[in-house]
């Protein structure tokens, strides 16, 4: 079975090279030719041997994946792939005034379960190889002509459980000869993963950490996040605080905006007091709502006067703008609809 080009960092296409009597410098060309050209055949690399073009296209694939749904609105795309397996996953790019960012899954399914989440209402099937997140990245590239500024990993699935192939993600990604996007434009969402917090803070990276919070306090997120029960606030505000002063990175915090259950000033005085001091910023995000869920988005004044009591005491603090709404954009939306037929 082929192997998924997408999937080879330089240094193992360098390997590679060498393993079959070829110059490893080569393998810069290659990339070149992969995430600068973006060709979508082996046979388009005009300054490498015919003989070498032959033994890539024996031994490697192009892959990118089938659009299995692609939704569209004035700034944000959504797609549904289908890889090799069947399976499904999706990909959200979210167009700025600063550039486009991708977000990508790293899970085929979820088990973290969060109440609001429509990627939770179908369990992990596995985790993504390096190579099928770039992929994601690849397939909206030459689909839709565009250029990728910074990339979030935050779709289906929990990143720092699926460690060592996002990690790979990143460094292929974030290669000089591959897409050369900056460590400063990468985010990794988390839950909350202790061990995949403490391993990250070691890598010396300057990625961008971003924290699921949801709630002020155990009880509620508990409710809301059930992976609470295993790493309470107290310890994953422990760990962010170790993380910063390890990386000197700002963290940022995400907050999803539920009406009536996270959202009264009360929650937001409590929030301010667990975060004070430390260097994050809160990202509140209005709630994506889904089918046949209880919970709905709070309202445009409770989300101001939450944010409000924030900003009063000293929390740095953003409203995120609300992307595709029309086209079911929360995370496992399209998937779920389309598994569930």
């Amino acid at each position: 079975m082929m192997k998924n080009i997408f999937n080879l960092s330089l240094k193992e296409l360098e390997e590679y090279l060498e393993q079959n009597n070829e110059k490893k410098y080569i393998a810069k060309i290659i990339y070149e030719w992969l995430y600068e050209r973006f060709i979508p055949s082996f046979f388009d690399i005009t300054n490498i041997s015919k003989d070498l073009r032959d033994k890539l296209n024996k031994d490697f694939k192009i892959e990118l994946l089938e659009i299995k749904n692609r939704e569209i609105t004035r700034d944000t795309i959504k797609y549904l792939f289908k890889l090799n397996d069947g399976s499904l996953i999706e990909t959200v790019i979210m167009g700025h005034d600063y550039g486009n960012s991708i977000c990508i899954s790293s899970q085929i399914g979820c088990d973290m379960g969060c109440a609001f989440c429509a990627s939770g209402r179908l369990k992990k099937v596995r985790d993504l190889t390096a190579g099928e997140m770039v992929s994601q990245i690849m397939t909206a590239i030459h689909n839709d002509h565009i250029k990728i500024n910074s990339v979030v990993v935050m779709g289906i699935g929990e990143p720092l459980l699926n460690y060592d192939n996002v990690l790979k993600f990143i460094r292929i990604i974030n290669d000089p000869k591959g897409l050369a996007i900056g460590a400063r434009h990468i985010t990794v969402s988390t839950c909350g993963i202790i061990p995949g917090i403490k391993a990250l803070a070691l890598e010396k990276m300057q990625i961008n950490l971003a924290l699921s919070l949801h709630a002020p306090n155990d009880m509620l997120r508990t409710k809301l996040m059930p992976i609470n029960k295993a790493y309470s606030i107290n310890k994953v505000l422990k760990e962010i605080k170790e993380y910063i002063a390890k990386t000197n990175r700002r963290v940022t915090i995400e907050y999803v905006m539920i009406n009536n259950i996270n959202d009264n000033k009360k929650q937001a005085i409590l929030l301010s007091k667990i975060l004070k001091g430390m260097n994050v910023y809160v990202n509140l995000i209005p709630l994506n709502e889904i089918p046949n869920s209880k919970y709905q988005k709070s309202s445009e004044d409770r989300i101001k006067d939450f944010y409000n009591i924030l900003k009063q005491n000293k929390i740095n603090v953003t409203v995120r703008r609300e992307f595709g709404g029309q086209i079911a954009a929360a995370c496992g939306q399209l998937r779920a609809s389309e598994v569930q037929k």
